[in-house]
């Protein structure tokens, strides 16, 4: 006769059982409470937009006593603080008009404040070549804004371009963390910084004016 076959034993002698019990919250619940408790806070756009301000005007008092280091990180920190205000914003639905034109307000003020601490400080060098180019990159950094602004106000998306916010960010930043005497190796990455981020606002410029028309032209 066959013999019949043994049914599998579980371990410690007992049934093998499914997971009765959960091990703990998972990471998207953890993240899920954390984003509902801070919609349910007082926390406002404005409140974020306004410490992002503050940092920048930090990041430019460090820059003028030569912290060069410590003014990388508090920019570098103040933008990011600027990227999560408008995401905040539509996350918790507290976003108001006013709101989202004192962010661009402070976005366009915040360059230009750290920029200007950049430019003082190359002017205490005597660098005349760097100023000019500071002044350049100030310049083209509000066209570049401009333009985007101007074409979507005639109905044109516009943007087209290298130098976007988050990258004339990641170039300053670059520049003040690695600038000479920043703590950080031997590296004099400041005016480097300033001649790249000159060249791609003016060239973002010029492909700006270039779509919006061209653009135009299609549509006529």
């Amino acid at each position: 006769m066959a013999q019949q076959a043994k049914p599998a034993q579980t371990p410690a002698g007992g049934p093998r059982r499914g997971r009765s019990r959960r091990e703990g919250p998972t990471t998207q619940e953890i993240s899920t409470l954390m984003r509902d408790r801070l919609i349910e806070s007082r926390l406002t756009p404005n409140a974020i937009s306004l410490t992002g301000f503050v940092l920048n005007v930090a990041a430019a008092a460090l820059v003028v006593e030569r912290l060069f280091f410590l003014a990388g990180i508090a920019f570098i920190i103040g933008s990011i603080m600027d990227t999560l205000d408008g995401r905040y914003s539509r996350m918790s639905g507290k976003g108001t008009p006013f709101g989202a034109f004192l962010d661009s307000t402070l976005d366009r003020l915040e360059e230009g404040i750290v920029l200007t601490a950049v430019a003082a400080y190359f002017a205490s060098r005597h660098n005349q070549v760097a100023v000019a180019a500071v002044v350049v990159a100030v310049l083209f950094s509000l066209m570049v804004s401009y333009t985007r602004a101007r074409a979507e106000a005639l109905g044109v998306a516009c943007k087209v371009g290298l130098a976007t916010r988050p990258v004339r960010v990641v170039i300053i930043a670059v520049g003040l963390v690695f600038a000479r005497g920043a703590a950080i190796g031997n590296f004099s990455l400041l005016a480097p910084a300033v001649y790249v981020l000159a060249a791609v606002t003016v060239l973002t410029t010029v492909q700006r004016v270039l779509h919006v028309r061209k653009q135009l032209n299609a549509a006529a």
